[in-house]
């Protein structure tokens, strides 16, 4: 059987943590942080997990990535 092929768009944006959730990078924080509440910036530094349902998209397009 020949390799599957990884999505590069999700190699480069998310991550499987050794319990198998999906890490990736908050959203929201590109532009317009002026009129955001300073909770907001503080809430949305680093990473969070994915819910369960986005995990579910994500994961068949990292076949590797267990």
């Amino acid at each position: 059987m020949p390799k599957m092929k990884t999505k590069s768009s999700c190699k480069k944006r998310f991550k499987v943590t050794a319990s198998g959730r999906v890490v990736a990078g908050q959203a929201g924080k590109r532009h317009g942080m002026i009129k955001r509440s300073t909770k907001f910036i503080r809430n949305a530094r680093g990473t969070t997990t994915l819910s369960k349902a986005d995990e579910q998209i994500i994961k068949p397009m990292m076949p590797y990535a267990r």
